[in-house]
């Protein structure tokens, strides 16, 4: 069984939101298959655009949320 996480990056530089990225995946629970990345959009693209260029070997594959200010990380099975 899956289960899924959020991380929320507003508010942070693109370097800060990485790290916290990279943190979030470090620490993932087993058993999370997606993790969505709350970026936003509105305050202008950055955070999305590094969201989209972002590679952590947990992350089998990125879809763009139904919200524009979402993307979900569909995360590997270990």
């Amino acid at each position: 069984m899956s289960y899924f996480m959020e991380v929320d990056l507003h508010g942070l530089t693109s370097a800060q939101a990485k790290d916290k990225l990279d943190e979030t995946l470090k620490k993932l629970p087993k058993g999370v298959g997606e993790l969505t990345v709350i970026h936003g959009y509105r305050g202008g693209t950055t955070l999305k655009e590094m969201v989209c260029r972002y590679k952590h070997p947990k992350v089998q594959r990125k879809i763009l949320g139904m919200n524009q200010g979402t993307t979900v990380f569909l995360i590997k099975k270990e």
